[in-house]
């Protein structure tokens, strides 16, 4: 009860965040679009197929596609060392 109380004494309400949002779109060229992607195709995903992760990767051209095989769609969870190298070597060190 103590937690509660103090949590509401010091939490306080503010608009800055919602403000800087209204101003602007976040996906512009100059932001979102200045970051280079990677797509990791999961070849196991039962959420979204193989025919649809590539049609994503049409409408959003990745800079680099990587694949794993029997890699489900929580990818981070199915094959977490795949991943990891992919993100060091692959990416990374790019």
């Amino acid at each position: 009860m103590q937690d509660l109380e103090l949590t509401k004494m010091l939490v306080r309400p503010t608009g800055f965040f919602v403000e800087d949002l209204s101003k602007e779109s976040l996906l512009t060229k100059e932001k979102f679009g200045s970051v280079d992607r990677v797509y990791v195709i999961c070849k196991e995903d039962e959420v979204m197929k193989e025919d649809f992760q590539r049609a994503m990767i049409e409408d959003y051209h990745p800079k680099q596609v990587v694949s794993i095989s029997a890699a489900g769609h929580m990818v981070m969870l199915s094959k977490p060392e795949e991943l990891c190298q992919i993100l060091l070597e692959d990416i990374a060190h790019k």
